[in-house]
């Protein structure tokens, strides 16, 4: 992207981040991976986030579910999260459109929860994205998450 939101972070497989840009220096943090590779098709990404997320049982198995349930974290006993998408270039691979739906519904949680900035500090939010991906895929990973980035921006989610 051309200006990564602070709590996105696009990297090559085995790209690593400092540990500051992932964790808060206080409070209690939830991790979750769910990899691209499993994510084959719409039932996939619903049992990768389902699994990887531990969803509630309410969770309705659809896009506006998932959509709903990373847009209210407070069901996870937690003050920040962190969701890790292995191989996210590798999900929904015959489906772009709805590869793209996917990258929506990660963005707009993460602006939901997205860090909160005071006069001498930039206070972690409650969710940081990291998506990984083959480092030749790296870039099409970033165009198509700012076009849906710019998207989300000009319009309201």
């Amino acid at each position: 992207m051309v200006h990564d939101p602070p709590w996105l972070h696009v990297l090559p497989e085995g790209g690593a981040l400092p540990v500051d840009l992932l964790l808060p220096t206080t409070g209690t943090t939830y991790v979750a991976r769910v990899d691209g590779r499993e994510m084959a098709d719409l039932d996939g990404v619903f049992r990768s986030f389902y699994d990887g997320l531990r969803l509630p049982d309410y969770f309705g198995w659809n896009w506006n579910a998932l959509h709903d349930c990373l847009r209210d974290l407070h069901w996870l006993p937690a003050d920040h999260r962190v969701l890790i998408v292995e191989a996210a270039d590798e999900a929904l691979p015959d489906d772009p459109d709805e590869r793209l739906v996917l990258f929506r519904a990660l963005l707009s949680a993460g602006r939901r929860w997205s860090y909160t900035r005071k006069p001498d500090s930039v206070e972690l939010g409650g969710l940081v994205l990291v998506l990984y991906g083959d480092a030749a895929s790296v870039p099409s990973l970033r165009e198509q998450l700012q076009s849906c980035w710019e998207e989300m921006t000009e319009a309201p989610c």
